[in-house]
């Protein structure tokens, strides 16, 4: 299986990416909603990336980089994480940068990473928290017929406490797209 299709290919980090990731990784405004407290310096990224190797039954995560196939440049990150064999279920983060929004690259990448998960690691349920201020993935993963509930008070922000929408997809109802 090859994880790609005409917009992108999502890959395994390389060294190079190193520079990217720093970047993205301490964007302060990302942190509320994910469970970054503090920024990372580029020595930890790059061990991190030098030690990503491991197999996913090994290291119950994989992070690969969306990669625009028309541009050549990374635009973005895949997350599997939270990674339970027993249950059969991994959680998906999903991270666009900002300059690259709203042209298709996340749907094109939970697209690639659905099928990954069903049709070859053979998983039973895929989900994610979605910030409820987060409106383009929360309509995008509604669209996509990943089912929600809402988790109230969830994550403390600077202005308070905010909901999230908790979407869950399950082999079971996964179609590939056409």
């Amino acid at each position: 299986m090859l994880l790609s299709d005409s917009k992108i290919n999502l890959r395994a980090l390389e060294p190079e990416d190193l520079e990217l990731l720093y970047d993205w990784e301490n964007m302060p405004q990302f942190w509320d909603t994910g469970n970054t407290r503090q920024p990372y310096s580029r020595y930890e990224l790059k061990q991190y990336i030098s030690q990503i190797n491991k197999d996913i039954y090994e290291s119950r995560q994989l992070r690969l980089m969306i990669y625009d196939i028309t541009t050549q440049q990374a635009v973005g990150t895949v997350d599997l994480f939270n990674f339970d064999p027993y249950h059969s279920r991994i959680e998906l983060g999903l991270f666009v940068a900002p300059e690259f929004k709203g042209k298709g690259f996340a749907t094109s990448a939970l697209h690639l990473i659905e099928e990954y998960v069903f049709s070859f690691l053979k998983i039973h349920q895929l989900y994610c928290h979605i910030a409820g201020t987060n409106l383009a993935g929360i309509t995008m993963f509604t669209k996509e017929n990943f089912s929600s509930v809402k988790l109230t008070s969830w994550i403390r922000t600077v202005e308070g406490y905010e909901d999230v929408v908790l979407f869950q997809q399950f082999a079971t109802n996964y179609r590939k797209p056409e």
